[in-house]
């Protein structure tokens, strides 16, 4: 668990510290900041058709040589991001990251429930998802600071070094995984996974959370300092502070999940979330501080996601888990990129920086978070009934 968390500590954090450097490479290449969700939306857009691409064949192989190609692709697309001369090579760049990283991530989640049966999963999810607030906590932080002081290229240097460290660590470590295989029987058609009602469900869910949170997410920092007035200075701070606060929600809603079950903790994630984003994107001026902003809305990602991720790894049997995984992926960072590509077309730049639509963009993501209690509760429910020992009939007992 510990190796896959490394893992998908550089992958999350390749694409989590693009989104709070925006403003500064958008300074210095000439990119308008109303933009700078094209740069996240590329990423995502090309990680969900590497997701399809994988689906066809990522079941047929041991994990730990599938997952060293696809991180070795995400260092070289980090690096190439720091050669990166404007809009168009910065996109191409995050294409080639996103190409490789989605597939590390969908493999990450199949190892996690190829080797943790369901009734401890919650707390393994908690733990690799970990990997977000760490690099939250310590990652954003230094890449910011290393932009402030280096340039903005630095980061994406440095990031692509710690890469390719940990991604030899990882295929050095990393034991062989070839359960799924011994499962596969026969080859299983992806077009048996269509058929599945449950299957189809946790893919519409995933598509929801998922614009959901990136119609918003990518034009955060851009937000609170231009409109709110929030200093650079203290950006990494913020992001330090609000990593922790994710940190420990990731662990509590780990608990709580396999305690409660899914649908229960993404209602209160779902709750909490709902009223992050109008009090601090909607209300003008917001009802809490900048600070209160950022440590809710994570604490509430927190929740939906180890919630919502919990139980779609449950969904399908092991034989189809890394294709299923493969295809989620594709739906995630599909999702992702729509949310991002949108969110630009409503968003407009003041010369002053200010971005002006931010409260279309906080509704729309409010009217996505609110469906999700009904998703979770219909797939959890068709996994329960999965699960239930058939009813034995009288003459059988007898």
């Amino acid at each position: 668990m510990l190796l896959v968390a490394a893992v998908q500590f550089v992958n999350i954090l390749d694409f989590v510290m693009v989104m709070p450097m925006g403003p500064d490479f958008a300074a210095a290449l000439g990119i308008p900041s109303s933009r700078l969700g094209l740069i996240g939306g590329s990423y995502t857009a090309a990680a969900a058709v590497a997701g399809l691409v994988g689906s066809l064949f990522l079941d047929r192989f041991d994990r730990r040589p599938a997952l060293g190609v696809a991180m070795l692709g995400l260092v070289l697309g980090t690096a190439l991001g720091g050669l990166a001369t404007g809009l168009g090579t910065l996109m191409m760049a995050r294409m080639v990251a996103g190409a490789f990283g989605g597939p590390a991530t969908s493999l990450s989640l199949s190892i996690v429930a190829d080797v943790v049966p369901p009734e401890r999963r919650g707390r393994a999810m908690g733990i690799v998802m970990g990997s977000f607030s760490i690099a939250q906590v310590i990652g954003v932080p230094a890449g910011l600071e290393l932009a402030r002081r280096f340039g903005w290229t630095a980061p994406f240097f440095v990031v692509a070094g710690i890469g390719l460290l940990i991604a030899l660590v990882a295929v050095f470590l990393l034991p062989s995984l070839r359960g799924h295989l011994a499962e596969r029987h026969e080859e299983v058609p992806a077009s048996r996974l269509f058929t599945q009602r449950n299957v189809l469900l946790s893919w519409v869910m995933t598509f929801v959370v998922m614009a959901a949170g990136f119609v918003l997410i990518p034009n955060i920092s851009a937000y609170v300092q231009y409109n709110l007035g929030y200093p650079r200075s203290r950006l990494g701070l913020l992001y330090f502070i609000a990593g922790l606060v994710s940190l420990v929600g990731l662990q509590l809603a780990g608990r709580f999940t396999d305690r409660f079950g899914s649908f229960r903790v993404g209602t209160l994630g779902t709750a909490l979330l709902t009223f992050a984003i109008f009090a601090g994107f909607v209300l003008s001026p917001p009802i809490l501080p900048v600070v209160g902003i950022f440590v809710t809305f994570m604490l509430a990602m927190s929740f939906r996601n180890v919630a919502y991720t919990t139980l779609t790894s449950k969904v399908p049997r092991i034989g189809e888990r890394a294709r299923f995984m493969s295809i989620q992926s594709a739906v995630q960072h599909g999702a992702s990129a729509a949310g991002a590509f949108f969110s630009a077309r409503l968003l407009t730049e003041v010369p002053s920086g200010a971005l002006v639509g931010m409260e279309h963009v906080a509704f729309t993501a409010i009217a996505l978070t609110l469906t999700l209690p009904a998703f979770l509760f219909a797939v959890e429910s068709a996994v329960r009934r999965r699960a239930a020992p058939p009813l034995v009939s009288a003459p059988e007992l007898q």
